[in-house]
C-alpha cells in the first residue's frame, strides 16, 4: 500500500534526512525541481527537443523556491522563462532564497503584477510553484487573478497553455482535498469557480502522494497526478516516527498488489477456492435479508455478489410473500423464508459465517430489531470467529433516532458502509455541511471511534475507517476513475463483495478484506465501461478475477 502523508508529516521527514546528515535541504529543491522538468517532457514528449516558452510563478515559501529551480532546468534548455515572485525576497527561507539568488545572476524576477503577466509574450507553460503542501488559508486575490486560466484569454491559443502544478494546484488544502474559502460559503452570491480555475493539467508532488490529492477537490483540480523520488529514505526514515504502527495519524491509498499486479492482500479464502479448492462451508456461508415483495433486488445484488467473490454458499432470507419472487430470479443462492415474527435464529445454524443487513429491508422498528440480533450472534461449534456482519442503507437509516443503540451492539466484526447521506443520519455532527474543515479521513476515523467498529465512507474518495484510527483511502479518480459507478445497486454489491470476502474461517482481518471489496468494486466498473448496471458488476467478476490469476 502507498502511505499518504500529510503536511506536517512530510515536512517532519524532510527534517530528519536533513538532521541525519543524508541530505541538504538544497539537495532535494534540486531533486524536486529536477523530477519537475522530467515529469514535464515525459509528459509532452513533443518538447524534448524544443525550445518553448514558460512562466514560472514562485511563492514565498520553499514550493517558490522548486520553481527557481524549474526556471533554471528550463532556461538550460533554452527555453524562455520569465518568473514571477510573490512576496517579499528577504523573507524567503534559506534555501528557496539562494535558488533566488542564483537565478537573478543571470535573469531578472518580474513584478507580481497581472497586467504585466499579460504583456509578456505568450508562455506554453505556466509553472504553478506559489502555494505548495501547506497552505490551509484562501488564497489571496491577487495570486488567484495570476493562476486563473482566464488570464490567458487574450492570448493566441490561450488553449493550448499548459499548466503544472508543484505539489497542488495552489488554493488546494492537501491534507483534506477541500479549497479554504473566504467569506460565508452559505451566501447564495458565494462563487468558489475563480479558486477552481486553478487547475493544473499535470501536477507533481514528491516522495508520497498527499491525502489531499485524492479527497475532495482534489482530483478535479490535480488533473493528473505524478510522483517524484527525491531520495527520503535510509536512516532518516527508519528513525521516523511514520513507520511506527498504529499510528493512527496514517492513511494508507488502497492499490493491492497480487502476483506482480496491482492487487495485494488477496484473501487467502478466494485464493483457496480459486487454486486449491475444498469444501463450501469452509468459504463460508453468507446470510443476505431481503425486503418485501417487489423490493427484493437489492438483496439479490449482495447474494450474487457475494457468491461470485468466493463465499462457498450464500442464502437469501425473505419475508414469505416474496418467496417466489425470489425464486423466480436466484439459482445457485439458495432461499428461505422468514415470518413475520420470526427470528434469524429460526433460519441460521451456526454455519452462517456472514450477514448483510440493509439493502432493500425498509426504515422500520423490525429492521432494527433483525439487525441487533445478527449482532448478538458470535461463533459457534461450526464456526471457528464471530460472523461478520455488513450493515447498509435501511440498516443505518433505521437507527437515525438513536444511532447510540447501534454503537452498543457492534463488534469488531461488524462494517457501516453508508455514503454520505446515511453517514450524516447517523454522525450528524460530521455530515458534510457541518464538518468543517475536517477532511473525509478525520471524520470517517472519528465515526469509527464512535461507533466502535468498522467505517466504510462511500463515494468517488471512499475511506475505511477503523476504531483504532487505522485509515484507508480508495481514489476512483485520475487512471481509475468511473462516473457510470454511480448507479442504483452499486452499494448493494459493494455490501455482498466485503461479506463474501470476510466470511471464510481463513480470510483476512475485516478490513482488509474491505480494501479489497473496494478495489475489485471499482476495476469491475473499469472492466465493463460506460453504459454499466449493478447487475454487471456482478456478471463481470469472473473476468476480472482472471485477469488477476493470468
Amino acid at each position: 500500500m502507498t502511505e499518504l502523508l500529510t503536511s506536517e508529516q512530510m515536512r517532519r521527514l524532510e527534517k530528519l534526512a536533513i538532521d541525519s546528515g543524508e541530505v541538504t535541504g538544497l539537495e532535494l529543491m534540486e531533486r524536486a525541481g529536477q523530477g519537475v522538468c522530467d515529469a514535464i517532457f515525459e509528459n509532452w514528449p513533443e518538447w524534448q527537443d524544443a525550445e518553448l516558452r514558460a512562466a514560472v510563478l514562485c511563492g514565498p515559501g520553499n514550493n517558490g523556491g522548486d520553481g527557481f529551480v524549474i526556471a533554471r532546468l528550463l532556461a538550460s534548455r533554452g527555453w524562455g522563462v520569465d518568473v514571477y515572485l510573490y512576496g517579499a525576497v528577504e523573507k524567503l527561507p534559506p534555501d528557496a532564497r539562494a535558488n533566488h539568488d542564483r537565478w537573478i545572476e543571470t535573469n531578472p524576477v518580474c513584478d507580481w503584477q497581472p497586467d504585466g503577466f499579460r504583456e509578456k509574450p505568450r508562455p506554453d507553460l505556466i509553472v504553478d510553484a506559489v502555494f505548495g503542501i501547506g497552505l490551509t488559508r484562501h488564497l489571496p486575490d491577487e495570486v488567484a487573478v495570476m493562476l486563473d486560466r482566464s488570464a490567458c484569454a487574450h492570448w493566441k491559443q490561450a488553449y493550448k497553455i499548459r499548466k503544472v502544478a508543484v505539489d497542488c494546484p495552489s488554493g488546494l488544502n492537501l491534507d483534506s482535498g477541500m479549497i479554504p474559502f473566504a467569506g460565508d460559503v452559505d451566501d447564495p452570491d458565494f462563487n468558489p469557480w475563480p479558486t477552481m480555475m486553478n487547475a493544473a493539467d499535470l501536477t507533481v508532488t514528491f516522495h508520497s502522494p498527499k491525502p489531499g490529492h485524492y479527497l475532495g477537490m482534489g482530483p478535479l483540480l490535480c488533473q493528473k497526478l505524478r510522483v517524484v523520488d527525491i531520495g527520503l529514505r535510509g536512516d532518516a526514515l527508519e528513525k521516523s516516527p511514520l513507520t511506527a504502527a498504529p499510528d493512527p495519524e496514517r492513511a494508507r491509498l488502497v492499490e493491492p498488489v497480487f502476483a506482480g499486479r496491482p492487487l495485494r492482500r488477496w484473501p487467502a479464502s478466494l485464493m483457496s477456492k480459486m487454486q486449491h479448492g475444498g469444501h463450501k462451508y469452509e468459504h463460508g456461508h453468507v446470510m443476505v435479508l431481503a425486503g418485501g415483495v417487489g423490493r427484493g433486488g437489492a438483496a439479490r445484488l449482495a447474494a450474487r455478489s457475494a457468491l461470485r467473490v468466493g463465499a462457498g454458499l450464500v442464502t437469501v432470507v425473505c419475508p414469505t410473500a416474496a418467496l417466489q419472487e425470489n425464486a423466480a430470479r436466484l439459482d445457485a443462492v439458495m432461499l428461505n423464508a422468514l415470518p413475520k415474527d420470526g427470528a434469524i435464529a429460526d433460519v441460521a445454524d451456526d454455519r452462517v459465517s456472514g450477514f448483510v443487513l440493509g439493502p432493500g429491508m425498509g426504515v422500520s422498528d423490525r429492521t432494527q430489531a433483525l439487525v441487533l440480533e445478527a449482532l448478538e450472534r458470535r461463533a459457534g461449534q461450526a464456526a471457528g470467529r464471530d460472523p461478520v456482519v455488513v450493515l447498509d442503507a435501511d440498516a443505518l437509516t433505521s437507527f437515525a433516532d438513536s444511532p447510540e443503540t447501534l454503537f452498543k451492539a457492534v463488534h469488531t466484526r461488524t462494517i457501516l458502509t453508508p455514503h454520505e447521506g446515511e453517514f450524516g443520519r447517523l454522525f450528524p455532527d460530521l455530515c458534510a455541511a457541518r464538518r468543517g474543515h475536517l477532511s473525509k479521513l478525520d471524520v470517517a476515523r472519528l465515526a469509527a471511534a464512535r461507533a466502535g467498529c468498522l467505517i466504510l465512507l462511500k463515494g468517488v474518495d471512499t475511506v475505511i475507517a477503523a476504531p483504532d484510527g487505522a485509515a484507508s483511502l480508495h481514489s476512483a479518480s485520475f487512471g481509475r476513475a468511473v462516473p457510470w459507478l454511480a448507479t442504483a445497486g452499486a452499494g448493494d454489491v459493494l455490501a455482498g463483495l466485503i461479506a463474501g470476502l470476510a466470511a471464510s474461517e481463513v480470510s483476512g482481518e475485516l478490513f482488509n478484506m474491505a480494501e479489497v471489496a473496494v478495489w475489485l468494486h471499482v476495476e469491475a466498473a473499469r472492466a465493463f465501461g460506460p453504459g454499466l448496471i449493478a447487475e454487471d458488476l456482478v456478471d463481470i467478476l469472473p473476468e476480472v478475477l482472471r485477469a488477476q490469476l493470468a
